[in-house]
Parts: C-alpha cells; structure tokens; sequence
C-alpha cells in the first residue's frame, strides 16, 4: 500500500488534510484552509515539494521534542509532523513524507 492524501472537511466546516504513511500512520499534517480549493492546492504543493528533502525545516518544541514542517518554495509552511520522541525518529519521518509525498494519491473524504 502507497501513502495518500487524506482531505476531510473539520466540524467548524474548514478543510484540512493528512498525508498517510503507506502503514496508515500520520506523517504530515496541514493548516485549517476555508476554502476546498485552497486545501486541494495545499496537497499539490506538499505533492511538488515534498520530494526535496531541503524544504524541510527540522525543529524542537518548547518541552524538547522534535518534529519538523514543510515549506514551499516561498517559504511558507504546508504542512507540519507530530512531536516525535526523538531526532531519528523525526528523520525517519521526514524521509517518509520525501518518500510518500511526490506520488500519493488523495482521498477526498469532504463529500458525506
């Protein structure tokens, strides 16, 4: 099984989306968008950056544990990981999302 996209739409009516691991496991995570639209364009530039492992920011929170973000070519973040419990374990998951990223597919799950 591929990585995808999973788009779904928040209860507050705002669209987001995950990009899944080939083992079902949330790797990438996406802001709140307004617009379907603007969410589907996130995809793609997740999609068209994702597979250059120097768009990757690697990052600490305030407690210590490590997780990183995606930024497109104009800087702007796209999509941002889970708090890791260690700085191999982010790169393992930076290495997915360059993996995963360029050919997922997208699940559209907005249409219930």
């Amino acid at each position: 099984m591929a990585g995808k996209f999973e788009l779904k739409k928040s209860k507050n009516d705002k669209f987001y989306f995950s990009l899944l691991a080939s083992n079902g496991q949330v790797i990438l995570s996406s802001e709140m968008y307004e617009a379907k639209a603007s969410a589907v364009n996130g995809i793609e530039s997740v999609k068209k950056n994702g597979g250059d492992a120097a768009r990757y920011d690697k990052l600490s929170a305030k407690d210590g544990s490590p997780y990183f973000t995606l930024k497109a070519g104009n800087g702007q973040v796209i999509g941002q990981s889970q708090m890791y419990a260690s700085e191999a374990t982010r790169d393992a998951g930076i290495q997915s999302c360059v993996n995963h990223a360029p050919g997922a597919a997208v699940v559209d799950q907005t249409a219930a």
